[in-house]
C-alpha cells in the first residue's frame, strides 16, 4: 500500500530583494519538495542596486530581472505585494493588497527605509533619481570647484561613497577640470570596517587621486555658507554636496524591532520572541547593511529552516564575511584583510577574491545572474577593489559592538 504523500511546509518570503532572492534559491535547494515556497514584493523587478552608483557617469542603469519567472523556475509562487503585518501566534501575514497567507515558516527580508540624512546635500540614491555627473562638475564651479561626498552617521554603508568619489574625480580629469573633491565621514580610516591593511590601501589610492578625506567628523548641515560638521561646530568652505542616506528599519507591526524599527535576530537569522518566523537583510539589527551579508543572513534561515524539515546536513549560523569590490575607473586591483579574530593583516592579489566576480557575493544568486545577462562582466573591466574579512560571531549578543566606522577588534 502506497504511502500517503506528506504535506509541504508553507514558507512565504516577503521581500524580493538580495536577501528574499537568496532566501528563495537557497530554501528551493535544501528543502526541495518538503516546501511550497511564496515570495511576495510591491515592485515587479529585482533591481541589482549596487551597480546604481555607475547611472550618473552615463555607464547605463542598473540591471533588472523579473522577479514573476525567477519564481516560476524554481517552483514558487509570485505575490505582487508587499508584507503589512505579522500575527506570530496564528502564523499569519498581512498582505498590502488585503490578502491574508498562513505560514509554517516567513522569512522577512523587507529590507530598511532609505531617508535623507544631510539636510542641504543631494541624496544617492533616493527615489528622485540619479544625479549626473556632469552636471555636478559644471555646478561646483558656482562655489570655487568644490565638491564634497559625505557619509552621514548612524546605520549606512559607506562603500558607494567612496566609488562616487572616485569615479567623479576620474570624469573631472576626463573633461580637464580642477576640481577639489573631499570625503567627509564618521570613519577614524578609509573604509575602516574592512581592517587596516585594506583601509591603507583605499587611503594611498584617494591621495593619489588627490581627494582629501575628512575622517571622524558628522555634517550637521550644507548651506550656502559653508559646511557644518561636529564635533567642535567647525565650518568648511562652500560645495556642492552628495550625501548617501540614513537607513532605518522596517518596523513591521506584530514583530519586534529597536528603537530605530530594525528586527532583532539571532545567528541562524531567527527573529528574537516570534516562533517559526526569520529574517535577513538590511532589515535587521545587523548594523553592516550591504548584499553579500544579507545574502550570508538567507542562507543561514534556509538552512536552518531545512533542518527543522529534515534535511541532511547541519545548520550552520550566520558567521558574517564582509566582501566588498570598489569601483574607481581605471585598472583592477584586489585585497583581502582577515583582521578580525588574529587572522593575519591581510594581502594584496591581482586575481579576483571570489567567482564569480560580482559586486554582490552570494552563494546562489551570483552563479543565478552570472549564467543569465548578468550585470556586467565576469572580469569587470573598470578597476575594482576586494576585500574580505571575517568578522566576530558573537555579535548577536551586542550588534551594536560592531561599528562601521571604526576598525573591526582583533580577538
Amino acid at each position: 500500500m502506497n504511502e500517503p504523500a506528506k504535506e509541504q511546509s508553507r514558507i512565504l518570503i516577503a521581500g524580493g530583494g538580495v536577501a528574499g532572492l537568496e532566501a528563495m534559491l537557497a530554501v528551493s535547494d535544501l528543502c526541495g519538495g518538503s516546501a511550497r515556497v511564496t515570495l511576495a514584493d510591491p515592485e515587479p523587478d529585482f533591481l541589482y542596486k549596487p551597480l546604481m552608483v555607475e547611472e550618473p557617469f552615463a555607464l547605463g542603469p542598473a540591471e533588472r530581472f523579473a522577479l514573476a519567472p525567477l519564481a516560476a523556475e524554481k517552483g514558487a509562487e509570485f505575490k505582487l505585494t508587499a508584507l503589512r503585518a505579522v500575527r506570530p501566534a496564528e502564523h499569519e501575514a498581512e498582505l498590502s493588497d488585503g490578502s491574508t497567507v498562513p505560514y509554517d515558516f516567513l522569512i522577512v527580508c523587507a529590507g530598511g527605509r532609505f531617508v535623507d540624512a544631510v539636510q542641504g546635500a543631494t541624496t544617492f540614491p533616493s527615489r528622485r533619481g540619479p544625479f549626473d555627473a556632469d552636471t555636478l562638475l559644471d555646478s561646483a564651479k558656482s562655489v570655487g570647484d568644490r565638491i564634497a561626498f559625505i557619509v552621514p552617521g548612524g546605520t549606512t554603508w559607506a562603500l558607494p561613497l567612496y566609488e562616487l568619489a572616485l569615479m567623479t574625480e576620474a570624469r573631472a580629469r576626463e573633461r580637464g577640470l580642477e576640481t577639489s573633491i573631499a570625503v567627509i565621514t564618521p570613519e577614524t580610516a578609509p573604509l575602516a570596517i574592512f581592517g587596516s591593511v585594506p583601509s591603507d590601501q583605499v587611503a594611498e589610492l584617494l591621495r593619489g587621486r588627490g581627494i582629501e578625506f575628512i575622517g571622524e567628523s558628522t555634517v550637521r548641515e550644507v548651506s550656502d555658507d559653508g559646511i557644518r560638521l561636529t564635533p567642535g561646530d567647525r565650518m568648511l568652505e562652500p560645495a556642492r554636496a552628495i550625501a548617501l542616506p540614513g537607513i532605518e528599519g522596517p518596523s513591521v507591526p506584530g514583530l519586534p524591532d529597536d528603537e530605530r524599527g530594525f528586527i532583532p535576530v539571532d545567528q541562524h537569522s531567527r527573529v528574537k520572541g516570534a516562533e517559526d518566523v526569520y529574517a535577513a537583510g538590511d532589515g535587521t539589527n545587523f548594523p553592516i547593511k550591504q548584499g553579500g551579508l544579507a545574502s550570508q543572513q538567507a542562507d543561514a534561515a534556509a538552512e536552518h529552516i531545512a533542518a527543522r524539515l529534515g534535511a541532511r546536513g547541519g545548520a550552520e549560523p550566520f558567521k558574517p564575511v564582509l566582501r566588498g569590490k570598489l569601483l574607481t575607473g581605471a585598472e583592477s586591483v584586489h585585497l583581502r584583510a582577515d583582521v578580525a579574530g588574529g587572522k593575519g593583516e591581510g594581502k594584496a592579489a591581482a586575481d579576483c577574491l571570489w567567482w564569480p566576480p560580482h559586486k554582490i557575493s552570494a552563494r546562489y544568486l551570483a552563479p543565478l545572474l552570472s549564467h543569465g545577462e548578468g550585470p556586467g562582466e565576469l572580469e569587470p573591466p573598470r578597476r575594482s577593489l576586494d576585500v574580505e574579512v571575517a568578522l566576530p560571531q558573537e555579535w548577536h549578543e551586542e550588534p551594536m559592538a560592531l561599528d562601521p566606522h571604526r576598525f573591526p577588534e582583533a580577538d
